[in-house]
């Protein structure tokens, strides 16, 4: 676990120095980037929490940053600098513009109360992810499984149990969102928070409305822009599995620990706490029944032993009750904030790809610029050779019109004659490029030749296109092709050089809150075992002393002088071998 957490990359390093297979040794990134929103700006620097989000059952903290500019009422409650949080204060059944009961979450932020479904809290998430790529957007609790639809069939929306965990989990990801120093600026959440505004006319209007399809093909900083959508359309779309000529190596090394994070949390991490919880699960359940057994027990005894009986049952109920209460903390205070960190190293992996992404696109926009101005030196080369040639062919032309015996030469001045030909005043070069006659048009078609006569006639045409208008035409659509090119590299840099800085900033932020929240739910979990541990210890305690009221059997011999000299808990060593024939 040490070496895990010695090759953590997210730490915070002013000083650290590119390596030479880094990209930004390669990729000229020195230019300013694009005006940015300052809303959507994070880096090193940016005004962070004074402490890190809790997890959920954790303590809250406030914030330390103050806004004087507010877009609307919740974006002022939740810059007030005070220790706010938002709460789901329930969960009611309801069927209102639908025609199938759904369960509603009644959210209260301050004085406003919203009302959403779970779809609505994901397609907040999911606009959320569009809008910030570069950031870590938390996670909603999970999806009901096909099992559990299988299993609990209609009433799988209504498992009491799901409802309370998605409630807490809910809330958490709204807390964490409200807390995040960019994420809580922005306006779509506030009007989540609104009871007022339709969430249906928030997704239909600007700027979720302004997104694109493809966020690569977008930028970075603020994907609504479209003043460049012309120069992105020209980038191209790489997968996440493109390999790169030159890697950056912190971002090889982010990769590299990410996913031994997330292995190792979806791996022993989480199957250990399933199985932990089961455990206690099946041993609450046996303090149960045997509780209930001794409690029946001591209904057929008197005196002390029954006393001590009932005492002793009363002891394993208690036990059943707190066993109870401690799988209700560890699973709020541990597995869930443990299963949503198995959810964050899942969202760092697609940050991390789309980063891996934009580093492609660039490489590729570099490869496709160079490809372009090379067939443009080809085309260019081919235009000066066409154009000796045109001068080499013009100057034998004219020597020709120009030698011996030539009816040109001592004819000067004087004047064709009226019934001359035309064709015979034209120059004789003319002769040297006939016009290709095409296919007839009188020509009789045999049946069924029609689609065989088009394709010549299609081939025949392509055939016939000046040379020298095509070249100059590829030349002209290449220059506007590298232009186009160009342009996109440029706003590709500068992408790459934002989505570089912004994701590891994030990170940076991201590692100091998880660190804080891991604390949080150790503390946690020691703290419920040693309660547990405590409230166990006062009923067993009350039930020895019942015990030891119990007089001893009248058939039982007396001690020997060993057993004299060392005390029992009473003063006297009970013998163990003792019979008892009962009263």
């Amino acid at each position: 676990m040490d070496n895990f957490e010695d090759e953590n990359p997210f730490e915070t390093d002013v000083d650290r120095v590119p390596s030479e297979t880094s990209s930004t040794s390669k990729v000229n990134i020195s230019e300013p980037s694009s005006p940015r929103n300052p809303a959507r700006t994070l880096s090193s620097t940016s005004p962070t929490l004074s402490r890190p989000f809790p997890s959920s059952g954790t303590n809250r903290h406030p914030q330390s940053t103050y806004k004087s500019d507010f877009c609307c009422g919740r974006d002022q409650w939740l810059h007030s600098g005070e220790d706010l949080e938002i709460l789901i204060t329930d969960a009611q059944k309801t069927s209102l513009n639908s025609n199938t009961p759904y369960i509603t979450y009644i959210i209260r932020a301050g004085n406003a109360e919203a009302r959403h479904r779970y779809s609505e809290f994901e397609s907040l998430r999911s606009s959320l992810v569009k809008l910030y790529p570069t950031i870590i957007i938390p996670p909603i609790p999970s999806k009901q499984t096909i099992g559990d639809y299988a299993t609990k069939q209609a009433k799988a929306k209504e498992d009491t149990a799901m409802i309370a965990r998605r409630k807490r989990m809910l809330q958490t990801f709204l807390n964490r969102i409200a807390r995040h120093p960019i994420l809580s600026n922005e306006h779509v959440f506030h009007r989540f928070l609104d009871g007022e505004v339709s969430w249906t006319e928030v997704l239909h209007s600007p700027p979720l409305s302004l997104l694109p399809k493809n966020t690569l093909k977008a930028p970075s900083h603020n994907p609504t822009d479209q003043s460049a959508a012309s120069a992105y359309a020209a980038l191209p779309s790489p997968s996440a599995t493109h390999p790169l000529r030159h890697p950056d190596q912190r971002s090889v090394d982010s990769e590299i620990f990410t996913n031994k994070f997330a292995n190792h949390l979806s791996g022993p991490m989480e199957k250990v706490t399933r199985r932990t919880l089961k455990r206690w699960s099946e041993n609450a359940q046996d303090y149960s029944e045997l509780g209930a057994a001794l409690n029946g027990y001591s209904l057929n005894e008197s005196g002390a032993l029954a006393a001590a009986m009932e005492k002793t049952g009363q002891a394993v109920d208690t036990t059943y009750m707190s066993t109870t209460r401690l799988l209700q903390e560890l699973e709020q205070n541990f597995s869930e904030p443990l299963h949503e960190y198995a959810q964050f190293a899942v969202i760092i992996k697609k940050l991390l790809s789309y980063r891996h992404q934009k580093h492609v696109q660039y490489e590729m926009t570099q490869d496709a610029l160079e490809n372009k101005r090379e067939l443009l030196e080809e085309y260019e080369k081919s235009e000066r050779e066409a154009k000796r040639l045109d001068e080499a062919l013009s100057k034998g032309r004219v020597n020709g019109l120009r030698s011996p015996g030539s009816p040109a030469e001592g004819s000067e001045g004087q004047s064709q004659p009226q019934n001359q030909p035309q064709d015979e005043a034209e120059e004789p070069g003319s002769a040297y490029l006939p016009p290709h006659p095409g296919p007839n048009p009188y020509k009789r078609r045999a049946p069924g030749m029609g689609f065989l006569n088009a394709l010549s006639y299609t081939l025949h045409g392509m055939m016939d296109v000046d040379p020298e208008t095509a070249r100059r035409s590829s030349i002209s659509k290449t220059r506007e092709t590298i232009s186009q090119l160009e342009d996109a590299l440029h706003l590709s840099a500068q992408d790459l050089k934002y989505s570089s800085s912004t994701i590891q900033a994030d990170l940076d932020r991201f590692q100091r809150q998880k660190v804080a929240d891991l604390r949080e739910m150790t503390i946690s979990m020691a703290r419920i075992h040693r309660d547990w541990c405590k409230k166990n210890l006062e009923a067993w305690q009350a039930a020895k002393k019942e015990v030891e009221k119990i007089p001893d059997h009248p058939n039982k011999r007396p001690p020997s002088p060993e057993q004299r000299t060392v005390p029992g808990p009473s003063g006297l060593r009970r013998d163990s071998t003792a019979t008892v024939n009962g009263r």
